[in-house]
């Protein structure tokens, strides 16, 4: 009874409406996830290696995981309204404790389960929020019911795996053996996770809102994209010096090739693919839903999370000013650079080809000279290097607003006449709030 007080004095869950926009809430829930990935990219940037790049994409995939699941509840219930925001701040607590606790999921197994610990308990607590909402809005509808079930394993099974991943290692004796079984448990958890996710299939799932769906995706990667700015911002290290032209120059580089590559997928792929998934009904929304956003959208999220790794790097050395300017890059840095904005377009010419069935030359040559170009940039100096991967960004801008410009316009118009549609009917359906209530002619 007293649960039931609660929640009718906050009001109840309200579902998502046909068109529905991301609300205020889930933006606010999204800070936790700036945050998550900058704990990846800072933890990652300490001790750039093999071992701790598999680690943070290890992390990246299970928290991306928690992300997908997150927007399928969003799909049902308007996060923001009644009392749902109470449980949402519940989870948004959890996974704000599971981000701290992520540089210590890697640490030393002899050092202690306690990160570990903290990492698979504030897991569970995220799952079962989700969990808990999304019974409560599908509790009428068996079709929905039915296809949870096939998902609850996955639910328990990676839990296990998690706390065992915390508990087994710190046990052995050899610490690369017990290196080797942690990172064994968490691709358990990774390969079970996407696994379920086709094997399950799209029966009993719905997108009501493809208009939801597709912004809650795009605000997302705007979030990585701003991770990688505030990695060109730490490596530049200009607070507390003087700064010079060419830590300058290397900041504004990375803004423009990060611009250029907001601006290849928003500007056409994003805009079409949404309309793709408007158009698409039934099964076959879910499945490009599924496939396009919540599988493609991890590996673009991976490549941005490594060339702000690289970035960072090189951007660092050039403002070091014990460091020559003409000194190339050394390390990692270049191919992190490179590779990872190989992968960001290499996974958008798949997200491409799966929502619009078509791939772009202009890509495919992109990526490339971006592979050709990686032992180049190890010889040049850091700040020729940025301004080379550049050049080639922007070259494949420049070349696609040429080349695909009757293609582009059409494009725009469309969406520019869907808005002004859409629009005018708000306009006229709020209209109605300025108008007169009719005279009651007894008075």
């Amino acid at each position: 009874m007293g649960g039931l007080r609660w929640r009718s004095r906050l009001g109840p869950a309200v579902a998502v409406a046909p068109g529905a926009r991301v609300d205020k809430f889930e933006v606010f829930f999204d800070l936790v996830f700036v945050f998550s990935f900058f704990i990846i990219t800072r933890a990652t940037a300490m001790d750039i290696n093999g071992r701790q790049l598999l680690h943070a994409m290890l992390v990246l995939a299970v928290l991306w995981w928690c992300w997908v699941i997150h927007s399928v509840v969003a799909t049902r219930v308007r996060l923001g309204v009644g009392f749902v925001p109470v449980l949402m701040v519940i989870g948004m607590a959890a996974l704000f404790c599971f981000a701290l606790a992520l540089p210590q999921a890697f640490g030393d197994p002899r050092a202690g389960a306690a990160g570990p610990a903290v990492v698979a308990i504030s897991y569970v607590v995220i799952r079962a929020v989700h969990l808990v909402l999304y019974l409560h809005m599908v509790q009428d509808s068996p079709d929905e019911r039915r296809q949870l079930r096939h998902f609850t394993p996955e639910i328990f099974v990676s839990t296990l795996l998690l706390a065992a991943a915390a508990l087994v290692p710190p046990r052995i004796d050899d610490p690369g053996q017990a290196t080797m079984v942690r990172d064994m448990l968490w691709l358990a958890v990774v390969v079970l996770q996407y696994a379920t996710g086709l094997i399950a299939g799209t029966w009993g799932w719905g997108i009501t809102s493809a208009e939801h769906w597709t912004e809650r995706y795009d605000l997302i990667l705007i979030i990585a994209l701003g991770e990688s700015v505030i990695s060109v911002g730490v490596g530049s290290n200009l607070l507390g010096q003087p700064p010079t032209w060419s830590a300058v120059t290397a900041a504004v580089l990375g803004i423009v090739f990060t611009a250029a590559l907001w601006w290849a997928h928003y500007d056409m792929i994003g805009p079409a693919a949404r309309i793709a998934l408007h158009a698409a009904e039934g099964r076959p929304r879910v499945a490009m839903a599924r496939d396009a956003y919540a599988y493609l959208y991890l590996p673009m999220i991976a490549g941005i999370i490594l060339f702000a790794l690289g970035a960072e790097e090189i951007v660092h050395e050039i403002a070091d000013p014990k460091i020559p300017i003409a000194e190339p890059a050394h390390g990692p840095a270049v191919p992190l650079l490179f590779g990872g904005v190989a992968c960001f377009l290499s996974a958008n010419m798949l997200f491409q080809l799966r929502t619009l069935r078509t791939v772009s030359w202009t890509r495919v040559v992109t990526v490339l000279l971006l592979l050709a170009a990686i032992p180049v940039g190890m010889h040049l100096p850091g700040l020729a290097t940025l301004g080379l991967l550049t050049a080639i960004c922007v070259g494949l801008v420049a070349a696609e607003v040429v080349v695909f410009a009757e293609g582009r316009r059409a494009l725009h118009a469309v969406v520019f006449e869907e808005r002004t549609t859409h629009e005018t009917h708000e306009a006229a359906w709020r209209a109605r709030w300025k108008e007169k209530p009719p005279e009651d002619p007894s008075t």
